[in-house]
């Protein structure tokens, strides 16, 4: 019996190095990796000091009324997440991408991620940067919050809102946050596991979007750097308190237009990712839906569609 045991733990040992090595094999090919790919690890904007932390917007076009392009929790390039849809709008109009820390070229920060506090760098970073409002925001997913918050505490910063898909404090009523996978996704990242499944960088915006292969290329070099932040972390984390705030104030009688996905990626079956839309827009009053049969980063398949809708949605509500 003895002998039984004695081999067993043996075998655990033995296997628990093996891992361990493995484990430390992945973590020095990741950051090997890194060191290769930081000549491309450039920002492709403006870098702003925000509370002595380096935040990135990007900028492109002219236009009166600058179009904020706002991106969902967890997407690794917001700037290049967005071009295919805004590449389409910028000969018209000034267009704006807000990194928020841990996104992108923008510093991972260990900061609180409170609505107020995220908002608080998002309009910072404008005025810094001399872009001023009135603005016509663009938030995709989790940014609804933010986009909704704004129009709520600043009312005559907000013309207009172009929700890609955008989330509503009710989707997050019963939102259950699994923190030990997030963690674990992060680890993950950090260790460079994600480096051995090359599907995981193959984004959207990758898939169906407009990107070159230069630019798909810098989104992967991004996505390595970029994906499950810890900073990321404190927002999911934090996303119910923040859904708990918005829901708490009025909406102003703003106009909203309102892209719907078929709900595959938001966790939410198509019936009820539409029934939450539809109660929204009853509260927003003024307020419209345009539904796509796409998932749910819909501004990378269906941004034609979306660019035209909005630009029309543009022009009626800068009269």
């Amino acid at each position: 019996m003895k002998r039984i045991t004695t081999v067993i733990i043996a075998l655990i040992f033995a296997i628990s190095i093996i891992i361990g090595l493995l484990i430390a094999l992945i973590y020095i090919n990741h950051k090997i990796n890194l060191s290769k790919e930081d000549k491309k690890f450039i920002p492709m904007g403006q870098i702003i000091n925000v509370n002595g932390h380096s935040m990135h917007i990007y900028t492109e076009g002219k236009g009166e009324v600058p179009l904020v392009f706002m991106s969902g929790g967890g997407t690794s390039s917001p700037t290049l997440d967005f071009k295919s849809l805004y590449s389409l709008l910028s000969d018209n109009y000034k267009i704006v991408v807000i990194e928020k820390f841990g996104y992108g070229f923008s510093d991972i920060v260990d900061t609180p991620r409170d609505i107020d506090s995220i908002l608080n760098d998002t309009r910072q970073a404008l005025s810094l940067a001399n872009i001023k409002g009135p603005y016509i925001l663009f938030p995709h997913s989790m940014s609804g919050l933010e986009a909704l918050y704004w129009s709520q505490l600043y009312p005559k910063e907000v013309k207009g809102i172009v929700g890609l898909d955008m989330a509503f404090p009710k989707a997050y009523e019963n939102y259950k946050i699994n923190t030990p996978l997030i963690k674990i996704s992060s680890v993950a990242s950090k260790l460079g596991i994600t480096r051995l499944i090359p599907s995981l960088s193959e984004s959207d915006a990758i898939k169906y979007g407009t990107l070159t292969d230069d630019e798909k290329d810098l989104y992967k070099t991004i996505f390595y750097r970029r994906t499950a932040t810890s900073t990321m972390l404190n927002e999911v984390l934090e996303v119910k308190n923040n859904a708990k705030k918005v829901s708490q104030n009025t909406i102003p009688n703003i106009p909203v237009l309102m892209f719907v996905s078929n709900g595959i990626g938001t966790g939410w079956n198509e019936n009820d990712w539409k029934k939450i839309q539809k109660i929204m827009a009853k509260e927003l009053k003024n307020s419209q839906i345009i539904y796509l049969n796409c998932s749910h980063y819909v501004h990378d398949i269906e941004y034609k569609k979306i660019a035209k809708l909005s630009s029309n949605f543009i022009e009626k509500i800068k009269r």
